[in-house]
């Protein structure tokens, strides 16, 4: 399998989709526990929910399923959040903290460093060559890393999550500008809720390719599941009355951040 699907377009933003993928080699699938084949942690449906929302927008996708090495994580291993419950580049458990590996079977350092390679190191190659390629054409790009997760996981977070969850790392990952248009769409949504920078501040693709002051703005959305899943477990259908109320939203917030490029050169 190919680690990385690349579709170019010509917008000035990107989507990035580290986590949607669901392919597992049968050497790593083999290793896994009746917990770790469920695959549960998977951002369910989010290439779906995004796709023609943007339709000159740059988009990345993993094939990979992060329990084979996680593509939103630091490749040399350092915590997104220290002091904080998270996952690691090669999780050892689920969201829940329940184990995902048979026992004596989860990678050892030698196995993380080849899934590295063969996996991590590819998707980012093509990230940071699209990252390249956009702002050679527009002087300034907008990578938008799309992501979600169940809306209720106490061993990651108290109480339930906000639908929007916009994450900038504390305002560092780009122009202000960028953040106000996401915060604006998604305060004024009816019937949503949000937070900026709340428990997911934005993963390491957002904090590791930031660079505004060379026209490079990046910006993570964490939805909440619960906004267009039948429900937050399995078989984690994809619910189109409730997707077919989101999709305007986030339609408008990319209409949003790629009408800003101009005002970002400048």
């Amino acid at each position: 399998m190919s680690p990385v699907e690349v579709h170019r377009g010509t917008s000035p933003v990107i989507l990035g989709l580290p986590h949607t993928g669901t392919d597992v080699p049968d050497d790593v699938r083999a290793c896994l526990n009746d917990e770790g084949v469920k695959l549960r942690d998977t951002d369910w449906h989010i290439d779906r929910l995004y796709d023609g929302l943007l339709p000159d927008a740059t988009t990345v996708r993993a094939t990979f399923h992060r329990y084979v090495v996680d593509a939103n994580r630091d490749p040399g291993g350092a915590s997104l959040y220290p002091g904080q419950a998270t996952t690691s580049l090669v999780p050892l458990t689920d969201f829940d903290n329940q184990p995902i590996w048979r026992e004596g079977r989860a990678p050892d350092e030698a196995e993380v460093a080849r899934r590295v390679a063969l996996f991590h190191a590819p998707y980012h190659a093509a990230l940071a060559a699209e990252i390249a390629r956009v702002k050679a054409i527009h002087g300034v790009v907008i990578l938008y890393d799309c992501h979600s997760i169940r809306s209720r996981i106490p061993y990651l977070f108290e109480g339930i999550l906000p639908d929007f969850n916009i994450g900038t790392d504390g305002g560092r990952t780009c122009d202000r500008l960028v953040e106000l248009a996401a915060r604006g769409v998604c305060e004024t949504a009816d019937g949503y809720t949000s937070i900026v920078n709340g428990r997911f501040r934005g993963g390491w693709t957002t904090r590791h390719y930031a660079a505004p002051r060379e026209g490079v703005h990046t910006i993570q959305m964490e939805l909440a599941q619960a906004t267009h899943l039948a429900t937050e477990a399995p078989p984690f259908a994809y619910d189109e009355t409730r997707a077919a109320r989101l999709r305007p939203v986030l339609a408008e917030l990319l209409r949003r951040l790629e009408g800003l490029a101009p005002a970002l050169k400048g």
